[in-house]
């Protein structure tokens, strides 16, 4: 099977020529870089993806993480592809370079997250929480905990954790046992947490735990709970390492995928001595972690985005190889030659629904980086706070509606490739195995639709004006492109599924305030996915739009004037194959997929109660 894990071609389309980033390149925040650095980049990182990473994949699924003698061991062949990593510079590439980083736009940092998750997504992990750690100390740290831990975690020395969940309080957060007493100048950590992504391994020498605990004293709930830094092995004045800091691993989890991720339940203070650093202000750990529960949320849905991508690079060649049956119309004939199985219909239509899904995803992702840079380099405060709102609405969709459609697409693909698909001698079974566990990473999507409704959409606090600017981004496109000489009914189509959604929306606040809060939370899950679908028709109707002028200018320039010529030039030139693939996946997108908006809307309307109102003992 090929190495090829995403289609670098489209990635440069959605950078360059949908969202033009070279504009936001130019503000000198980003230091110089320019497209052509961009680019080299993405050279740089696809290569290491899949070369270095991708090769180690089956091998980590294989051996998994070991739990030994009260230590983690991840599989040996992760340890020369991290140094690699490390040694590249990658885990601090958005970080400032005075503590060691590269200083690039963010969206650089998303795009190798990417690659990294359809190459092996199990090992992104380790770096991306050494990372996501520092970010937060970043933002919240002294100066003295910065100049701590910052340059150790983002040279990729120390490794980093986010640990929130115990046994009693998952998604449940605010009811957390584990405690935090004040000492003096030192805090005490004292209880248990569970499903700690790489809460112990054998890649860093130290790993620099944050915690969330309740001080003494503290009130319930979420309100009450503080951040620390909790080192596995405590630090010394001078930056060296000193003594254990009574915190262990107590065993690992086994798994349905992602075997070479290290998921670890942990043990702080079993004999009072567990000490660690507050970050911030005590009782506002709930707001701190939610900059790196944020971030996780957004590689959450890269991780089955770009699982998806190496499922579909890989259905897509075996379609092109395996030859089996004959052309349908050729179907009484027993003598007829045997076609590769891309020529079948059913499997046509399989590969064009992925390519289009991921191709709408990969365009609302870097639509929502690019809200993330506006509102990074604007200077009037009132534009920030718009542009950061916006990218806020985005994250629970990106978490949530990624995860989601890229396991369905994962059937899709396994179903390509037919029985062999369900066997390990391909690829596609682990991809799919590994895929499933991103929509319960990070806060389940449950959640995450709770999320989008409660705080995203129905914001008391600033009277709904960050869905309202939103959806004004979206009316402005129709409105924009509404006299398209020929896609305007394609323009008509996003329309009216725009101001489905914004029906919708206005049914349920309608409901939340007559009183009714229980329905808007009934239906949040599917309002999310109404409002994903919203997105991608969104977005790749604009590239429609983009992708039909580029191919009729490479028309014109081959003067191609009738059918058959244009599809000579389409069989000839990859540019033109391109754009023409671009074409058909946004036409088969607002076609096939995007009715299903109308559908999600008419049962959220109906007001349909049956979840409710069914007793316990009728299901």
């Amino acid at each position: 099977m090929s190495n090829k894990l995403v289609n670098e071609r489209d990635l440069q389309f959605v950078l360059w020529e949908q969202l033009e980033l070279e504009k936001i390149l130019e503000n000198e925040l980003f230091g110089g870089i320019s497209r052509d650095d961009c680019n080299m980049i993405i050279e740089q990182i696809s290569k290491f993806a899949e070369e270095v990473l991708m090769p180690i994949n089956a091998e980590g699924d294989e051996v998994g993480c070991k739990f030994e003698d009260g230590k983690v061991k991840v599989p040996e062949c992760y340890h020369d592809a991290f140094e690699s990593y490390r040694e590249g510079g990658w885990i601090g590439i958005s970080a400032p370079p005075e503590y060691g980083g590269q200083g690039l736009p963010e969206f650089i940092e998303i795009l190798a997250t990417e690659f990294l998750n359809a190459a092996n997504c199990a090992f992104t992990p380790y770096p991306g929480l050494m990372m996501g750690v520092a970010h937060v100390i970043q933002n919240y740290g002294t100066q003295e905990q910065k100049d701590r831990y910052l340059k150790k975690l983002y040279a990729g020395e120390w490794g980093g954790t986010m640990d929130l969940t115990e046994a009693g309080a998952g998604s449940a957060v605010g009811d957390l046992k584990t405690k935090a007493k004040q000492v003096g100048d030192k805090w005490l950590i004292e209880g248990t947490k569970q499903f700690i992504t790489a809460g112990d391994h054998d890649l860093a020498e130290n790993i620099i735990h944050l915690v969330l605990a309740r001080a003494e004293d503290s009130p319930p709930g979420i309100k009450g709970i503080s951040l620390f830094i909790v080192p596995k092995y405590r630090i010394n004045p001078d930056g060296s390492l000193g003594e254990f800091n009574d915190l262990k691993c107590t065993g690992i989890e086994e798994k349905m995928g992602i075997h070479g991720s290290a998921t670890c339940a942990l043990l702080f203070g079993d004999e009072g001595k567990c000490e660690g650093e507050l970050l911030g202000e005590v009782n506002r750990g709930i707001t701190y972690m939610f900059q790196l529960m944020n971030e996780a949320r957004i590689e959450t849905g890269v991780q089955g985005m770009g699982t998806a991508n190496a499922a579909y690079q890989a259905a897509l060649q075996y379609a092109k190889e395996r030859v089996q049956g004959v052309e349908i119309q050729n179907m009484r004939d027993v003598n007829a030659p045997r076609v590769e199985i891309i020529k079948h219909p059913d499997v046509r239509r399989m590969l064009l629904k992925i390519k289009a899904y991921l191709e709408g995803m990969r365009a609302v992702l870097y639509r929502a980086a690019s809200f993330a840079a506006k509102g990074m380099i604007a200077q009037d405060p009132a534009e920030k706070e718009k542009y950061n709102d916006i990218f806020e609405i985005f994250t629970p969709i990106i978490k949530s509606y990624f995860s989601d459609t890229s396991f369905m697409l994962m059937s899709d693909a396994m179903q390509v490739f037919g029985g062999y698909g369900y066997c390990r001698e391909y690829k596609v079974e682990q991809l799919m195995r590994d895929c499933k566990i991103a929509s319960i990473f990070e806060g389940t999507n449950g959640i995450q639709a709770l999320d989008l409704v409660g705080r995203k959409v129905f914001n008391i606090k600033k009277q709904m004006k960050p869905y309202n600017d939103m959806i004004a981004e979206l009316r402005k496109f129709v409105e924009d492109n509404k006299g398209h000489p020929t896609l305007a009914a394609y323009v008509e189509k996003a329309g009216a599924a725009i101001e489905t959604l914004d029906a919708t929306t206005q049914h349920l606040v309608n409901l939340g305030l007559s009183g009714d809060q229980i329905y808007p939370v009934l239906v949040a899950s599917p309002y999310l996915k109404l409002f994903g679908d919203v997105m991608l028709g969104w977005q790749l109707c604009e590239q429609l739009i983009i992708a039909e002028r580029k191919l009729n200018e490479l028309y014109k320039k081959e003067g191609a004037g009738d059918d058959a010529a244009r599809a000579k030039v389409v069989e000839d030139s990859s540019e033109a194959a391109f754009y023409s693939g671009k074409c058909h996946a946004a036409r088969f997108f607002l076609d096939a997929l995007l009715c299903q908006v109308k559908g999600d809307s008419e049962y959220i309307i109906s007001n349909n109660r049956s979840v409710l109102e069914i007793a316990e003992n009728a299901f």
